[in-house]
């Protein structure tokens, strides 16, 4: 599964405005030439991230966007949200009372995918813009489960 352009730059953007926090707004150009994105484009995110509520635009000289809560109040979710863009792994449309499939069935796999669109969104819900400009992002402590390998380890230590 690949997320659109649309919430990847929404969260790049964020990132960049969170993390340009002088108590001035900040000027879409500025955010465009740093993270390489078009002005347009962002002008467009913005609108709809305003709209949303995340961000709010002070306009005339000096003008640009504020983020409108606290980074450490603003969970990745949200923006992706604000941009029209949900997680969804499956072919399925939110909410049909039917499925993808040419007789209007669901796939066989509907239930894992609709599950994996659930826990990423938890994930990204649980993600705050401070937690990715701080750097608190990575792989978690606890070790993964790999299947088969406590027979390794048992057939290596006898």
């Amino acid at each position: 599964m690949k997320m659109s352009a649309k919430g990847r730059y929404a969260v790049m953007a964020m990132c960049d405005l969170a993390g340009h926090r002088t108590g001035r707004p900040v000027a879409l150009a500025d955010i465009a030439e740093r993270q390489d994105i078009s002005l347009s484009y962002l002008e467009q995110l913005f609108a709809k991230l305003r709209r949303g509520g995340l961000v709010n635009s002070v306009r005339g000289p000096g003008g640009g966007y504020l983020l409108a809560r606290p980074a450490e109040e603003m969970p990745v979710s949200d923006i992706i949200m604000a941009v029209d863009e949900p997680v969804r792994a499956t072919r399925c449309s939110p909410g049909q009372p039917f499925g993808c499939r040419d007789n209007a069935a669901q796939c066989m796999t509907h239930d894992l995918w609709e599950e994996l669109s659930n826990q990423i969104y938890l994930y990204l819900a649980s993600v705050t813009l401070a937690d990715v400009i701080e750097g608190r992002i990575g792989l978690s402590s606890v070790e993964p489960r790999v299947p088969g390998a406590e027979m390794k380890e048992t057939l290596v230590t006898s």
